[in-house]
């Protein structure tokens, strides 16, 4: 299949494995691990991913921490992000987008080529959930075990309704303990564990608006994945958006004390949006709109 050509400012992140259901190999996470870090290493050769998602860290952007200058001030991040995309879209080919981890390869493979698979899935899957550009998740098929932890570790995940996600090692003594990571963050923890105990696939559609759905009969999703893409990457600005996606992570992990955390949570993030409106695309898109007129992004 002929990919379509993306907007500026966006590219293709390629899972390719075909013929083995676009399994998570050693060779195939150490690729997918290889594109995210080139996509978010800066022309001074720094990987800049976003912070951990800890609310503490406000301080120091409120500070303004020259170690964070990068996502907080548009002129360092036109630097360090010169020539990067703002948005990245994962996809394979084929009716399976990852059956997850080829399990006939980890049969021979030696103990520590194991290990190595299991801590590269869990780097790739950092990187994307920590990564400044947005990813987004083309999921033309089936995705099982750490393949659904691929696609539901995207930042947006499109679908047709009917395409089916599990987490099948329930039925081979080798329970999805890490893929359940990323469901139990993007849908009902119930909803996540059934899927963890009983290995029974769930339809996209029935995933609580975990995944953009797109009806079957407009299928092909290709239509909406070219909407988002180029809402994303020419319709907001790069550096707001990569700070918004790390304090939406942040403020959802504050569980604030004897209560449901909302509180705490709507106040640190009232601090956030203190942060935010120092930004030059901040500025401008609060006169743009005002003048009503289109912004002209600086990032």
């Amino acid at each position: 299949m002929r990919v379509p050509i993306l907007p500026s400012r966006a590219t293709y992140l390629h899972l390719v494995n075909p013929a083995r259901r676009n399994a998570l190999s050693l060779a195939v996470l150490r690729s997918l691990r290889t594109q995210l870090v080139g996509f978010n290493t800066s022309p001074s050769g720094e990987l800049r991913t976003l912070p951990p998602f800890k609310p503490s860290l406000i301080t120091s952007f409120e500070q303004e921490d020259p170690q964070y200058a990068w996502l907080l001030d548009g002129n360092v991040w036109r630097k360090e992000r010169e020539g990067l995309p703002n948005v990245i879209v994962l996809r394979s080919e084929g009716p399976v987008f990852s059956s997850g981890h080829d399990l006939t390869e980890l049969k021979s493979l030696s103990h520590d080529e194991v290990k190595e698979t299991f801590v590269l899935c869990a780097e790739v899957m950092s990187l994307i959930r920590r990564s400044p550009a947005l990813v987004v998740g083309v999921i033309q098929g089936l995705a099982t075990a750490a393949g659904a932890q691929l696609a539901l570790t995207t930042d947006f995940p499109i679908a047709l309704a009917s395409t089916k996600f599990s987490l099948p090692g329930a039925t081979i003594g080798l329970p999805c303990t890490s893929p359940v990571t990323a469901l139990s963050r993007r849908v009902n923890p119930a909803l996540a564990y059934r899927m963890l105990a009983t290995a029974r696939s769930v339809r996209a559609d029935q995933l609580g608006g975990a995944v953009d759905v797109v009806p079957d009969h407009q299928a092909p999703a290709e239509a909406r994945v070219a909407e988002v893409v180029k809402r994303l990457a020419k319709g907001t600005a790069g550096q707001p958006a990569a700070l918004s996606k790390w304090a939406f992570w942040t403020q959802l992990g504050i569980t604030g004390e004897g209560g449901d955390g909302y509180e705490d949570a709507a106040a640190w993030a009232g601090r956030m949006m203190a942060v935010h409106a120092r930004s030059e695309d901040a500025k401008e898109g609060i006169k743009a709109f005002l003048a009503k007129k289109k912004p002209d992004w600086k990032t």
